[in-house]
């Protein structure tokens, strides 16, 4: 500990340090795909497809969210380079990470045969729970948080425990835990996609798409609370429209600091508002074009095989062997 701020360092082995940001990030990781193996296996689909694919996917995700992240915040790279390298101190996008999952998704799922849509609305819960065990990273890291507040506001009307507001007092100022309206929020959403993947109307894709849009409501609210925003300048009507759609929220928060040379509109927002959107327009387009004709709880068909997926082909002709010789033999069943 140093003073009341818990240290990022978990511990270290000579001159190896591990931070708790690390840990945490690879504790979401392993949730989510426990989760997916789970699932999967509802499925067919056995414990090291997905191991593979965290393998390629955790990476993939990792690199895409720091790029993301660099590319809007250059100036304070491009002086010292190697920081960019520096992923222990924070500073990865989650919108960064799903593009990068997303695309790997892509590639392995039809590396091995299986319809994007159908894996991927497996995997839509693990992405969600990795969010939400990961936020506490930056909890660790004192980042990612909100605007100042009293320290009443978090003690009496929160009631949250010393540990989390002691945490939040940031230089002698007490900011909203957004890390924890952001956590509290991905939990109430894999509620929600747990209950949904149950019903019998959810078709394939919407699973993942629902995520999307949940995941991205609460992002586009929670997001105006915070004071590190990636920004940029854009047009008026824009920042109108971005402004509007916030301000019901003013009767119970205010904005946090967001410096008009920088930028007057969050970079987050408009990709949640796009993600809402566009995720909205693409359940009622593919159920009108016949393209989501698949349910969620259909058997996932292996497109290489042609087989239900966990059926092997030489699994399948020996069935078939099997039956042909049980009819020959008159032992009809």
């Amino acid at each position: 500990m140093t003073g009341m701020r818990i240290d990022p360092v978990a511990f270290a082995l000579g001159p190896l340090t591990v931070n708790w940001y690390g840990i945490i990030l690879g504790f979401g990781a392993f949730i989510g795909l426990l989760l997916a193996i789970r699932e999967g296996k509802r499925f067919g689909l056995n414990s090291d497809f997905f191991m593979d694919l965290l393998l390629f996917g955790a990476p993939s995700a990792i690199v895409t969210a720091r790029i993301y992240y660099v590319a809007f915040q250059w100036d304070a790279y491009k002086d010292n380079p190697w920081q960019v390298f520096a992923i222990w101190n924070g500073g990865i996008a989650i919108y960064g990470a799903l593009i990068g999952a997303i695309v790997c998704g892509i590639i392995y799922f039809r590396a091995k045969g299986y319809d994007f849509w159908r894996v991927a609305d497996i995997c839509a819960p693990s992405l969600i729970a990795g969010q939400m065990i990961g936020r506490w990273g930056n909890f660790v890291n004192q980042e990612a948080y909100g605007g100042p507040v009293e320290e009443s506001f978090l003690r009496n009307t929160l009631n949250l425990p010393d540990w989390i507001v002691n945490q939040m007092n940031v230089e002698g100022v007490f900011h909203h835990p957004t890390f924890l309206y952001e956590s509290l929020w991905n939990l109430l959403g894999l509620l929600l996609l747990f209950v949904l993947r149950r019903q019998s109307f959810l078709r394939a894709g919407e699973l993942l798409i629902s995520y999307f849009i949940w995941y991205s409501v609460g992002r586009f609210y929670i997001e105006a609370l915070r004071t590190d925003s990636l920004a940029f300048q854009g047009p008026e009507w824009l920042a109108s429209l971005v402004g509007g759609l916030w301000s019901p929220m003013t009767a119970l928060f205010e904005q946090g600091d967001l410096d008009p040379a920088y930028g007057n509109v969050r970079i987050s927002q408009v990709v949640a508002l796009l993600l809402i959107a566009g995720g909205t327009a693409l359940i009622i387009i593919r159920r009108a074009t016949g393209a989501a004709s698949e349910r969620y709880g259909d058997p996932i068909i292996n497109r290489k095989t042609g087989l239900p997926a966990g059926i092997k082909p030489e699994q399948k002709a020996a069935e078939t062997q099997l039956e042909g010789h049980k009819k020959g033999s008159g032992h009809d069943e």
